[in-house]
């Protein structure tokens, strides 16, 4: 005879019908309200037209970091997408007539 399934499924005496404790939320918690501080907030906020040139200086840093691709790749990707263009085009091309030759075959033989 197959042993009995426990009533419950943890080891610890609590009323039956307890719910189970719950997940703190993302950001509660002493530590939660210490990381919740807005940035540069300290000092005096500054112009319009010093965050766009700060934004603009920030844009052409990270521009001259990204690493572009060569012009033999970028041709190469190229090819291989208008390959796969051409290839699906026939595809469904081609299922589509089969469809359609099949539904209208279908028809005739219904008698439409």
């Amino acid at each position: 005879m197959p042993e009995p399934t426990p009533a419950r499924d943890t080891s610890v005496e609590k009323p039956i019908g307890t719910p189970p404790p719950r997940a703190a939320a993302f950001g509660e918690g002493a530590e939660g309200r210490a990381v919740r501080r807005e940035r540069n907030l300290a000092g005096p906020r500054t112009g319009f037209f010093q965050r766009t040139a700060q934004f603009v200086r920030d844009t052409r840093s990270e521009m001259r970091r990204v690493s572009w691709p060569t012009a033999n790749e970028v041709k190469n990707t190229t090819i291989i997408t208008l390959i796969a263009v051409i290839f699906f085009a026939l595809y469904l091309f081609g299922i589509d007539r089969v469809w359609a030759y099949l539904i209208e075959h279908l028809r005739t033989l219904m008698g439409g």
